[in-house]
């Protein structure tokens, strides 16, 4: 049976074991309920995929709980994604990060062009970098049915995905259902970015973000 915890040091040591041990949790971010585990554990991230019947081409996201973990995992953020991190991160912002020969996460996916990409994210939200903390770097998506609404509280959470989660923690209702906007380099798009997803960010303050931090494309 799944529990469900408030987010204290006890439940906090508990969901580090479970992930240590290959198992599922819930947490809140900044954005939505995120459903996550440890982003080296394929047996782990089957078991995301399968509890939210998530279609295998559709990639996890990697939380992390500071800046430094981009390169402690063996990723790279290219220009000019590494100048929109500055204006952005923390926040609901994903860029799309590049996996050098390093890097262990099983979660990375091989892009058209074949360089070896991965989705990252920091959430602005003291209870997410709070579990962060504890558990070190966790894959995630959003805590619902693929396809469905995201979760805004635990409850929504748990009626999407019942048993398939070892452990919700519960950190109260989240800002609402949308989530992080993600964007990835392209040096034959306009600005150099393409953005994948609009979420929270819109494309215009990811836009003029880039003018503002670099003078626009080619700074």
């Amino acid at each position: 049976m799944s529990e469900v915890r408030a987010i204290t040091d006890e439940s906090l040591a508990q969901a580090a074991a479970i992930v240590r041990d290959g198992g599922v949790i819930v947490i809140p971010t900044d954005t939505v309920y995120g459903v996550a585990c440890d982003p080296r554990n394929a047996e782990a991230i089957r078991r995301i995929y399968q509890a939210k019947h998530r279609p295998q081409f559709k990639a996890l996201q990697v939380l992390l709980a500071s800046v430094d973990d981009i390169d402690a995992l063996g990723l790279e953020l290219p220009a000019p994604l590494n100048r929109l991190a500055a204006a952005f991160m923390p926040g609901a912002f994903s860029p799309i990060a590049v996996a050098r020969p390093d890097c262990t996460l099983a979660t990375v996916r091989k892009s058209p062009t074949g360089t070896m990409t991965q989705g990252i994210r920091i959430p602005n939200s003291t209870a997410s970098l709070r579990i962060l903390r504890a558990t070190g770097p966790l894959a995630a998506s959003s805590a619902n049915r693929s396809g469905n609404e995201s979760a805004q509280t635990v409850e929504e959470a748990m009626a999407a995905l019942g048993d398939g989660v070892d452990l919700y923690l519960d950190g109260g209702a989240t800002p609402g259902h949308v989530a992080s906007t993600v964007v990835e380099a392209d040096p034959h798009a306009r600005d150099g970015i393409t953005i994948l997803r609009e979420g929270v960010i819109s494309q215009n303050t990811v836009r003029q973000a880039l003018h503002i931090n670099g003078g626009g494309l080619g700074a």
